[in-house]
């Protein structure tokens, strides 16, 4: 009793100073779920799974570029040499030969760069293009290595060896890289998109405008409005939408097909045939 009369004390205290009370262990736990909830459901939201893994492509992008572009300049200075030929120091011949490599690397950077585009929206370039790729190349590794090689000095033609052929690799697998970190952020935003449609309204009858527009880059699953518009196609007046003859006509999964047989009863005023899955099994 005298512990009761002792709280009620308190709680007169706490009014007379005008303080709300500290939130209690349990209410504290309850705010940091609702802040982890609402934090999971932004995480798993195809819009920013997307983005994650075109931030990665980004980096991918920033730092093969980095390495090609210090490979070209390390080649530089040796096809100038190799250019140079001995020529006086600042005659006309010697300046000129700083020009031989820019030439050769501003194709290439062009090419890499019009590349980054195509792999994007996975669009393959034709030979010629990989061609003058190969041909830049190969030309920046001979001037490397030609004096190397004639003064028959191993370690020169390793050392000279290493910067073009890492170029040349960069170069190759910067395009497969891209390409599949294209691919990745569809399959990402795809597979979120159907973790987050059981969340969906059973009663929307059609998709909103940017849900459809998200669902056309998605062209490798089937998705919710493609089942839908494939039982539309069989639907005839005469039938009695349920979720097995959803299940017969789509071949959907169980769990989707009673939100088709709404949607599809919304969508011609029909009233879908609810019944137990065992019950429509059997008709």
């Amino acid at each position: 009793m005298n512990e009761l009369l002792n709280r009620v004390d308190g709680l007169e205290g706490v009014a007379a100073s005008g303080r709300p009370p500290a939130p209690t262990r349990a209410q504290r736990l309850a705010r940091d779920a609702a802040d982890a909830a609402e934090v999971r459901r932004w995480q798993d939201h195809p819009d920013v799974i997307a983005l994650r893994v075109e931030r990665v492509r980004s980096q991918v992008d920033r730092l093969c570029w980095a390495g090609i572009v210090l490979g070209l300049a390390f080649t530089m200075a040796n096809v100038q040499w190799f250019a140079a030929a001995g020529s006086v120091p600042w005659s006309l011949p010697w300046l000129a030969a700083w020009l031989l490599d820019p030439t050769v690397s501003l194709v290439l950077l062009a090419i890499l760069r019009a590349e980054q585009v195509t792999a994007r929206y996975q669009v393959h370039t034709g030979r010629w293009v990989r061609a003058a790729k190969w041909l830049a190349l190969g030309a920046t590794y001979v001037m490397n290595t030609w004096a190397s090689f004639a003064a028959g000095s191993l370690a020169g033609v390793v050392l000279h060896s290493v910067p073009p052929l890492i170029v040349f690799a960069a170069a190759e697998a910067i395009t497969d890289l891209r390409d599949k970190l294209t691919e990745a952020v569809r399959v990402a935003f795809t597979n979120a998109t159907e973790r987050a449609e059981p969340h969906e309204d059973v009663h929307e009858s059609k998709p909103s405008k940017p849900r459809a527009a998200r669902r056309a880059t998605s062209v490798r699953r089937k998705l919710f409005a493609d089942y839908l518009d494939e039982a539309k196609r069989a639907w005839t007046p005469d039938v009695v939408v349920t979720p097995a003859w959803i299940r017969q006509v789509t071949g959907c999964s169980r769990g989707l097909s009673p939100r088709l047989a709404a949607a599809l009863a919304d969508e011609f005023g029909n009233t879908p045939d609810t019944a137990p899955h065992g019950e429509e099994d059997q008709s």
